[in-house]
């Protein structure tokens, strides 16, 4: 999938954000290594600990997919540069390579690009225990 579409994806995936609480709307496009895409978007909860980010819920959706392998992530949110939280830096690097590509980008057209590595230099790892 070309970036552009891979953009587009994560733009209409915040459109579909439940976020009564906040107003911030998130949305995400992970693409696998087989070219197949999942998006995701915030999910509010009146208890935020159970608030699950966009970046998440693309993930948790491909791997429910049986998708293991992962190309590139694009993140998209109003008028803030919205890079992953560390829950979903921590989530991604369970499953995505240091090298993951992860485009950020916002209304106004700005993009940053990060690999998952830049933004989680030291992830927490358990080598034991993985399936």
């Amino acid at each position: 999938m070309s970036a552009d579409s891979l953009e587009e994806r994560a733009i209409a995936a915040r459109r579909r954000a439940y976020v009564p609480y906040s107003g911030y709307r998130v949305g995400a496009a992970l693409e696998t290594q087989d070219g197949r895409v999942f998006d995701g978007c915030n999910v509010e909860n009146a208890s935020y600990s159970v608030t699950c980010c966009a970046e998440r819920v693309a993930l948790f959706s491909a791997v429910a997919a049986g998708a293991r392998g992962f190309r590139r992530l694009v993140v998209s949110a109003g008028g803030r540069t919205p890079y992953p939280c560390g829950a979903c830096r921590q989530a991604l690097s369970e499953l995505a390579p240091d090298d993951l590509p992860i485009t950020v980008v916002t209304d106004s057209g700005e993009r940053h690009e990060f690999t998952l590595g830049e933004l989680l230099p030291k992830p927490f790892r358990m080598e034991s225990g993985r399936s």
